[in-house]
């Protein structure tokens, strides 16, 4: 099991300071005894709350606890078994099994027909397969067992939908500053003695914490176990003795796809500052930087488009200049991109056309183009009138003969319409005269092609 506070050692305040034993971890010293000790949940856990109103009620139904490392998964799935005078089974989908599984539900059944019901608590659910997930499905539906799953990652993507119609998500929150200081506190009280730390460095320990209140303690923990400094430290002391942990990040799971998703939207809202933040965090979590130099090229032609045609080289010749300098001098030109793409003017116009013109083609794939812009290359086509009435449009006084160039039975649809940023405002006063142009010299009707 991993979670904030740990299942089977005694409750918060029973080991203190030198009663403690040894080697104890912090974390499972002031593991609560009670939901009202759960920091930073009180969403679920208040009396108003979801969770607070079942076990109030004493009547728990299935659920899956989805929630960030360290945020109380674990301990509030045993706290909700003790209020609601459950035997608390917890197994973890990680090292187990379906015999492992046949023998818990076995055991559930016997307690059930002895009037004692069973929580049991599958710590990352989301590692049961397809079939081990099905699995549950009967003994959740006849009572055997109140379902309690934990898990980090979204299990619209990681469950069955089978299992999901049978339990509620409860979304837990990663822990702010206020639920961290309140651990602080409790850690601080329970060594006697505050943390050797100013109030920047105090706030940088909560900032490398990252909402993970288990990392938080065992940070604290390592600062209690220094001999005692001097002075207390600042920033720059901490850094010096506790190491900085890398970023919760996986780049085939949904934090990944999160990510990407607030880089292309601040662009499209021309916000510079918000997405330089954005792919910063993506590169210091060490994401594959072929797939962000893809999505922002993909973006360059997808959101900027004609508005700034430049965007997209701006993309390539930055993608080009990653892979001859490299990290981290190359992070200039990406910043560089970053800046350009979110202010320039934007235009979905030609993302929009592809869509219509494709749609279009799906519709009347078969529709021969008009003769006249048939090549004729043998004697036989030229008899059947491929090319015939065929205009170079360079030989017309103004390089426009105004030809119908879609195909016979098909009426002339307009898919791309430039809007007035950027140079499509250039675009659409030339597609405007071209109009005119074709209005005046009949490119519309269906005489011009006989």
């Amino acid at each position: 099991m991993s979670d904030l506070f740990e299942k089977d050692s005694p409750p918060q305040g029973s080991q203190s300071g030198p009663h403690a034993k040894a080697g104890q971890p912090l974390a499972d010293r002031l593991r609560p005894a009670d939901l009202s000790e759960v920091v930073g949940q009180e969403h679920l856990l208040g009396p108003e709350g979801p969770l607070g109103r079942m076990v109030a009620a004493k009547r728990l139904g299935s659920m899956v606890l989805w929630g960030p490392p360290g945020c109380g998964k674990t301990t509030i799935a045993r706290l909700l078994a003790k209020g609601t005078d459950l035997y608390f089974q917890p197994i973890s989908a990680v090292f187990s099994g379906v015999a492992d599984l046949r023998k818990i539900f076995d055991a559930a059944a016997k307690r059930r027909h002895l009037a004692q019901g069973t929580l049991l608590f599958v710590d990352e659910i989301h590692r049961f397969n397809r079939a081990q997930q099905d699995g549950f499905l009967p003994y959740v539906e006849d009572g055997t067992v109140i379902l309690v799953g934990a898990t980090t990652e979204n299990p619209s993507f990681e469950l069955n939908a089978a299992l999901l119609s049978r339990c509620q998500v409860m979304v837990l929150r990663r822990l702010d500053d206020a639920a961290l200081d309140k651990l602080l506190a409790r850690a601080e009280a329970n060594a006697e003695r505050p943390l050797p730390l100013t109030a920047d460095a105090r706030a940088a320990l909560r900032a490398l914490a990252d909402g993970d209140g288990r990392y938080m303690l065992a940070l604290a923990d390592e600062l209690f176990a220094l001999k005692k400094p001097p002075q207390p430290l600042d920033p720059a002391g901490l850094s010096k003795v506790i190491q900085r942990r890398a970023p919760v990040y996986d780049k085939d799971r949904e934090g990944h796809y999160n990510l990407i998703s607030a880089v292309h939207k601040s662009l499209r809202g021309s916000d510079p500052d918000a997405a330089l933040y954005w792919v910063m965090r993506m590169v210091e979590a060490g994401e594959d930087m072929a797939f962000l130099l893809r999505r922002l090229t993909v973006f360059a032609a997808e959101d900027v488009g004609m508005a700034d045609p430049q965007a997209l080289q701006m993309a390539i010749a930055t993608w080009e200049a990653f892979d001859r300098i490299g990290p981290p001098e190359a992070n200039i030109p990406l910043a560089e991109l970053i800046i350009y793409l979110a202010t320039a003017p934007k235009s979905n116009a030609g993302y929009v056309a592809l869509g219509e013109a494709t749609s279009a083609a799906q519709k009347t794939g078969s529709l021969m183009p008009p003769s006249h812009i048939l090549n004729a290359p043998t004697k036989m086509m030229k008899e059947l009138g491929y090319g015939k009435g065929y205009a170079y449009d360079h030989d017309d006084p103004d390089a426009f003969s105004g030809k119908n160039y879609f195909p016979d039975g098909m009426a002339r649809t307009q898919f791309y319409r430039p809007n007035e940023r950027g140079f499509e405002r250039e675009i659409n006063k030339r597609l405007a005269y071209w109009q005119k142009l074709r209005e005046k010299k009949g490119g519309n009707s269906e005489e011009d092609d006989q």
